[in-house]
């Protein structure tokens, strides 16, 4: 039973009594009836006035508690007169305009978070409860090179590839370091923040390939411009003596001259061959930016395919084009690109060796380059290292033709990959998109 319910039946009793008592004194006692009826209609006024100074505060308690309840902080009191309503009142407009503007400040930086976490070049993922992947910005899609729709609702351990590998080990203070094709180099790092009262983690991803990549440039551009200074001035001095030696021959005897001659020539090839090794090197060092036209994919990789036409044909092996209809224009720089694509298929037929297969396919949406070979496929403790400067699995090699891709691609902002697909093939992987 309310209290106001309580109230009514309290004054209609108590009325109800006193004109019971007022009845009885209309024949016994005149003025005591009249003296009961005055003080009837005095309790009656007297009732409704405490009923109104009860009723509104018990109103307008009802009104503030439903607005609270709906996250109205918008209606507010005017004072009625009264001492302790002005005084509720006053409490309530009080506690009503905090909670308008804490809810309105929650909301700005709620705004700025939101768009603070969008803008961040990082990428974030947020966990839920269970720890799967409940959001994401828009760098964790570039990192992840998957939409959103594919990753909601997924576990990172779940993620394909080194990615789910990677974020599944991952603990909080304990960051991660990820590896994609041996090029793409990121951290992964956890940590948490409280949503309720309860604890939610989230994973930052950093890209480290543009700032690893200039170290390290940095480092072998010094080395290889002192390496390439003195060992050019030198062989340069002494072919100079060599050469200079073969004044001499003459004067030998016929049995000397023979080895004598021999012995010059062999060292100065030796020193020009040592000459033109440091030069590739330098060639690497000395790569200019490029200078981006709109360029016929296609017939770039036709004319690679020429190049290297001679070489397949000694081998056996075949080269199957899948180019579709039309020609594929991109922006880049026609000169690099031909080095590069020529460096990615003598690769390619380096690994198939005899009697194989060459697949070339483009694709126009996205535009992309796909050069595969069923050749023996990338060894997994090989994989990370492949485009690591001077690193080569070649008895003779140097090093330096991923690595001259790899310098020639990032500069035009191309998306790559090398990998051995589930398939067998090995697949090089170029994104003409201009995103990293």
């Amino acid at each position: 039973m309310t209290l106001r319910t309580k109230y009514i039946l309290f004054v209609v009793f108590i009325h109800a009594a006193i004109a019971g008592l007022a009845f009885q004194f209309r024949a016994s006692n005149m003025w005591l009836f009249i003296a009961t009826e005055v003080l009837l209609l005095i309790t009656v006024y007297i009732s409704i006035q405490l009923y109104r100074g009860f009723v509104r505060p018990l109103n307008l308690i009802a009104a503030g508690t439903e607005a609270i309840r709906s996250r109205d902080f918008t209606m507010k009191f005017l004072p009625v007169g009264q001492t302790e309503m002005d005084q509720l009142i006053g409490t309530y407009n009080t506690m009503i305009d905090e909670l308008r503007q804490e809810r309105i400040t929650q909301q700005e930086k709620s705004f700025l978070l939101e768009r603070l976490i969008a803008a961040s070049p990082a990428g974030i993922l947020l966990l839920n409860f269970d720890g799967k992947i409940e959001g994401l910005n828009p760098a964790a899609e570039h990192c992840l090179h998957l939409p959103a729709a594919e990753l909601v609702g997924r576990k990172p351990a779940e993620l394909p590839g080194e990615w789910g590998r990677s974020l599944g080990l991952l603990q909080p203070g304990q960051p991660q370091l990820v590896q994609l094709s041996g090029v793409q180099t990121y951290r992964a790092s956890t940590s948490h923040f409280l949503d309720r009262g309860f604890t939610r983690y989230f994973i930052v991803l950093e890209e480290l390939t543009q700032e690893l990549i200039r170290q390290e440039k940095q480092a072998y551009e010094k080395l290889i411009r002192m390496m390439s200074h003195e060992i050019n001035n030198s062989i340069g001095a002494v072919n100079s003596i060599l050469q200079s030696f073969h004044y001499y021959a003459p004067q030998l005897t016929d049995d000397d001259r023979p080895d004598f001659t021999e012995a010059l020539d062999v060292s100065i090839n030796r020193n020009t061959h040592l000459a033109n090794f440091i030069a590739g090197f330098a060639n690497l060092v000395r790569l200019p930016a490029p200078t981006p036209r709109p360029t016929d994919v296609h017939e770039l990789l036709k004319a690679t395919c020429r190049l290297l036409q001679v070489q397949s044909e000694k081998r056996n092996i075949r080269w199957h084009w899948d180019l579709g209809s039309g020609s594929l224009f991109a922006e880049l720089d026609a000169q690099q690109m031909e080095q590069a694509l020529l460096n990615i298929c003598k690769n390619a037929l380096e690994a198939i060796g005899q009697d194989g297969n060459l697949w070339v396919r483009t694709t126009a949406q996205p535009a992309a380059i796909f050069i595969e070979n069923d050749g023996p496929g990338i060894p997994p403790e090989v994989a990370p290292r492949l485009f690591t400067p001077f690193f080569s699995t070649k008895r003779d090699g140097q090093g330096i033709g991923l690595t001259l891709i790899r310098d020639i691609l990032l500069q035009h902002n191309f998306r790559f990959s090398l990998e051995t697909l589930p398939t067998g093939r090995t697949q090089f992987l170029i994104a003409m998109n201009n995103e990293q």
